[in-house]
Order: C-alpha cells, then structure tokens, then sequence
C-alpha cells in the first residue's frame, strides 16, 4: 500500500488537542500538487481542535492553502487560494456492516471517516478536504476571449446564458 502524501496518524488514546497543527512540507506539497494534478502547492495548513467523545474523535478546524493549478479553458497558471472550514468525525470501523443491506445515512454520518484499532490518518483526511476544495472547473479572467478566439463562442454567446440566447424567438421590428 501507497503511503499517503501528508500522513498524520494520531492516536485515539491520546485524547482531546486544541490547536493540532498540520503544516505540510516542501516534499508534502509536491506530492499533493502531482495527486491533484496541480502546478503548484505553495502553502498548505489545517489548525484543528480534536475533541474525543468515547472511540469518537469529533474534529474541527480550519485548511487554508495557496496554489497553482491550470486554467481550465487556456491551460495557463492560475493562483488560487483555499481557506475552508473543516468539521469531520473518526469513528470506528462498523464491525456489522453488510454489503447487501440498505444503509440510511443522517447528515451528520456523512461526513464520518472510519478507522480500525486506535489510530486514524488526520493527515490524509486533510489531503482530501483540499481536494475538495479545488475548483476544477477555475479560469482566469479572460477566458472567453480565449474560446472566443478558438471558435468556442461567438461574440454574443459569452457568459452563463449564451448558450440560451438561441432559444429565444427573434425580436419583433
């Protein structure tokens, strides 16, 4: 098994943290940039409070990041910036799950992350929290010039409703 880009394995049994300090490397970053198919991670950083309630481990906190992915219409760099709330909980592995029956989930279980035994990969479940964080679809500010330009878009079609403005009957003269 692949170990993860930012691992962080922590301890049920250690108990509550304020203030738990996930601070990825130049080495994290990298590897984080090349998982997500991003230019660049610069920064990335999650200041989180552990709160531990039996063999549940609530989890709340902060991830801010800045980075650079590409364009999504002209492939060139675009800096974004990531400043996300987290709320997640580690609970234990379900030791009667069934494959075949039917699960029904609150909203609360989902954002639940299963661990077995006593520890659970804090850092991993940050690595995802940025991924969804991601804009995959992010441009920079001239991007319907550039489909303008590569026959994408007629100079009336640009923006959210250019594609309805076809719909519409013919203006009365």
């Amino acid at each position: 098994m692949i170990p993860p880009e930012l691992s962080r394995v922590v301890d049920i049994r250690q108990g509550d943290a304020q203030g738990y300090r996930i601070k990825a490397n130049a080495e994290e970053c990298a590897a984080l940039a090349k998982r997500f198919d991003l230019v660049r991670v610069k920064h990335l950083e999650a200041l989180l409070d552990l709160v531990r309630d039996g063999d549940v481990v609530k989890v709340s906190g902060t991830l801010t990041a800045d980075l650079v992915q590409s364009c999504a219409v002209s492939g060139e760099d675009l800096p974004a910036k990531v400043a996300e709330r987290l709320s997640f909980r580690f609970v234990p592995q379900a030791k009667a799950y069934k494959p075949d029956s039917e699960v029904e989930l609150t909203a609360e279980e989902l954002d639940e992350i299963e661990y077995s035994g006593s520890t659970f990969d804090l850092g991993e479940a940050v690595a995802q929290s940025l991924a969804l964080a991601i804009d995959p679809f992010a441009t920079l500010p001239d991007a319907d010039e550039v489909r303008r330009k590569a026959g994408l878009l007629g100079a009336g079609e640009a923006g959210p409703f250019g594609a309805l403005k076809g719909l519409l009957p013919p203006a009365a003269e």
